[in-house]
């Protein structure tokens, strides 16, 4: 009888410390997997999806048409600049960043490869990530599970993020293997810390188009038209957007013997909606971290140029220079993705 009674007693502590824990499922969920050595949704989630990717035939496909396009900058850099060190015009500074910015007119330089089809990796690996999982039906079921919303759409872009970082640093240091090999010119270590910048700031272009194309995701039902909506914003920023801004310039250029300071403000308006492009200010903070010689980025006066000089800047200068314009695509891509958060939580998921 006693054994009954404490056996009763067992059941109703544990029954009642059941209803007594009144967090949400997903929180006790998410604390017992923890507590028995499991991964969490968020980690779970993210690794499903890096693996699928890995899988794919679609990122398979323009990572080789990537890399092929890179190896053959590659190719007219190295040509370049055996050329300079025969002819003796060859600047011997910073020589080993020449791997990204100097071509032999053939073929573009490994930086306008990389800002040219950096947006197709990340369009590529965002355009289906909502919607595809809502016409499979797996989103209604994902999310019956005790899963939050807000750590799926993070999960899916921290997974597409990651791989992007994976393959933007493989490439980098496959140019300077390449380079080291070719040219026999090791880098400096303010060469390679400026090296390793400028590939942090393409994972943020890149994620910046990425989480674009998340945000299609979640707007249109059919992976299709996110697909095209993101590669025609590609197609605007890197081709069309240049011919407007020229157009512009022309219409609204004042007359040559206009005052200095009409002209100086027609070319700080100008610059200013140039800026207003994701490719241009990738170009600008791009061309100060590889090119240390570039001292400015907007106009100088005669008054500034006198008595400066002509030295390249150091690496924390340069970034200093390049900082309002990675400031610039870190807020893009937070637009980009809080805009993509409120609209996923505010959709309704229903089970087909």
């Amino acid at each position: 009888m006693s054994e009954t009674i404490v056996s009763r007693g067992g059941y109703w502590k544990r029954l009642s410390g059941l209803l007594g824990d009144r967090r949400p499922s997903a929180e006790r969920f998410e604390s017992a997997n923890r507590g028995k050595g499991g991964a969490s949704p968020f980690r779970a989630i993210v690794a499903k999806e890096f693996g699928d990717h890995m899988r794919s035939w679609r990122f398979v496909i323009l990572l080789g048409i990537v890399a092929l396009a890179c190896i053959g900058s590659i190719y007219a850099a190295v040509t370049a600049i055996q050329a300079g060190v025969q002819s003796g015009q060859a600047d011997d500074e910073y020589l080993f960043l020449q791997m990204f910015t100097a071509s032999d007119g053939t073929l573009p330089t490994f930086v306008t490869f990389v800002s040219f089809l950096g947006p197709l990796i990340g369009i590529a690996l965002g355009f289906d990530a909502v919607n595809s999982e809502r016409n499979k039906g797996t989103l209604s079921r994902l999310l019956s599970q005790p899963v939050y919303r807000g750590d799926f759409i993070l999960a899916k872009f921290a997974a597409a993020l990651l791989l992007i970082a994976v393959v933007l640093f493989s490439l980098g240091f496959l140019v300077m293997g390449l380079g080291l090999v070719t040219i026999g010119y090791p880098p400096t270590p303010e060469e390679a810390m400026r090296v390793v910048l400028f590939l942090l700031v393409a994972v943020v272009f890149v994620g910046f188009w990425l989480n674009l194309s998340i945000l299609f995701s979640i707007c249109f039902r059919q992976a299709a038209t996110s697909a095209l909506s993101g590669i025609a914003l590609w197609l605007f920023f890197s081709v069309f957007y240049s011919m407007i801004t020229g157009l512009i310039d022309k219409a609204t250029a004042p007359a040559e013997s206009s005052a200095f300071s009409v002209l100086l403000r027609h070319y700080e308006q100008m610059l200013l909606l140039n800026r207003l492009s994701p490719s241009y200010l990738f170009s600008e903070a791009t061309s100060t971290l590889l090119m240390p010689n570039v001292r400015t980025l907007g106009p100088l006066t005669t008054e500034q140029v006198v008595g400066a000089i002509a030295s390249p800047l150091p690496l924390l200068q340069s970034v200093l220079l390049s900082w309002p314009q990675l400031v610039g695509l870190l807020a893009a891509t937070m637009v980009c993705f809080g805009l993509s958060y409120a609209l996923f939580m505010r959709q309704e998921i229903r089970s087909r």
